[in-house]
C-alpha cells in the first residue's frame, strides 16, 4: 500500500503508479539486506548474473592454468590473467587494448580474491538495486570498473591488476551519492552511516600490499558520479528512465565488444606462444 495515497501497489513498485511518490524499500527488505542482519542477504537476479559471469571466468582461469602452464589443480598461473584480459600496462599503452579496462573487472587472482569480492557484490548489488533499480545498477558496475582501472592505469602505469573490487567501490559511491542528494531524509542519513562504514573498511584494506588502491578510488568516483547524475528512479516509462535503460544496454553492448576483442587477443597470444 502506498504510504501517501493509500492505493494498493505491488511489492516491486519503486514509484507509486497513482500519485507518483517515490517509494522507499520496505522495512522487511531493509532488515533482510542489512550487513549485521545476516551473512547472506536476500539475493536477486542481477547479482546472480554478475556472480555467475565472474565464477565462469575464474573457472576458465583455473582450467587454462592447468592445461597451458601445468599449474597445480585449483591454482592460477599469472600468465593466464594476461591472456584473458587483465589490466596490463604493456598491452594497454603499447598495443592500445583499452578494452582491458573493462575485462579486468571480471577476472580474479585467486579463490580468496573472488570469494571476498563475490560476497561483497552480492550484498551491495542487492541493496543498491532496491533503491536505484536494475538499469542504474548494471551501468554502475561497468562504468565504475572502467573508471577504476583507468585511474589505476594512470596512477600505477607499471603494474597489472584485476578484480571486481572497483565495481564494489562503485556501489559505495552510488549509495553515498544518494545520501548527499537527500541529506534531510532520515533513511538517507542511515544509508550514509552504513555505507560510510563500508567505505572506511574498504579503504583500510586498500593499503594492504598487492591491493590496487587506485582502482578502488577510481571505482568509487565512477559510482558516485552515476549516483549524482542519475538520482533515484522516477515514474516508469518516462524519458529519464528510458535514457537509463538505453545507457545500461549500451554498457552491456560495450562489455560484449570488450570480451570479443579479448577473445581475439587471446587466440593471437596463444598462437604466438605456440610458435615460440
Amino acid at each position: 500500500m502506498c504510504p501517501n495515497c493509500r492505493a494498493f501497489i505491488t511489492t516491486s513498485d519503486r514509484v507509486c503508479p497513482y500519485c507518483g511518490v517515490q517509494l522507499d524499500p520496505r522495512a522487511i527488505d531493509l532488515r533482510a539486506s542489512q550487513f549485521a542482519a545476516s551473512l547472506v542477504p536476500r539475493g536477486n537476479v542481477t547479482a546472480t548474473v554478475f556472480l555467475i559471469i565472474n565464477a565462469a571466468l575464474y573457472l576458465t582461469e583455473i582450467i587454462l592454468s592447468y592445461k597451458m602452464f601445468g599449474a597445480s589443480p585449483g591454482t592460477l598461473d599469472h600468465r593466464v590473467a594476461v591472456l584473458l584480459g587483465d589490466k596490463n600496462p604493456y598491452f594497454i599503452y603499447e598495443l592500445h587494448q583499452w578494452w582491458r579496462l573493462i575485462t579486468a573487472g571480471f577476472l580474479h587472482g585467486g579463490f580468496v580474491h573472488i570469494a571476498m569480492n563475490s560476497w561483497t557484490l552480492f550484498i551491495l548489488i542487492t541493496e543498491a538495486e532496491q533503491f536505484y533499480g536494475t538499469s542504474r545498477v548494471v551501468f554502475t558496475y561497468i562504468f565504475a570498473t572502467f573508471t577504476g582501472f583507468w585511474l589505476s592505469a594512470v596512477w600505477s602505469p607499471h603494474s597489472s591488476s584485476l578484480g571486481a573490487s572497483a565495481a564494489c567501490f562503485g556501489y559505495f559511491g552510488l549509495m553515498l551519492a544518494m545520501a548527499i542528494r537527500r541529506r534531510a531524509d532520515p533513511l538517507a542519513q542511515a544509508v550514509r552511516a552504513h555505507y560510510g562504514q563500508w567505505l572506511l573498511f574498504g579503504l583500510v584494506l586498500s593499503i594492504l600490499p598487492g591491493v590496487d588502491m587506485a582502482a578502488h578510488v577510481g571505482g568509487f568516483a565512477g559510482g558516485f558520479l552515476v549516483g549524482i547524475a542519475a538520482g533515484l528512479p522516477g515514474l516508469p516509462n518516462t524519458r529519464r528512465e528510458l535514457l537509463w535503460k538505453i545507457m545500461a544496454a549500451a554498457a552491456i553492448v560495450i562489455t560484449i565488444y570488450a570480451f570479443w576483442q579479448d577473445f581475439l587477443s587471446y587466440h593471437a597470444l596463444v598462437r604466438q606462444l605456440n610458435n615460440t
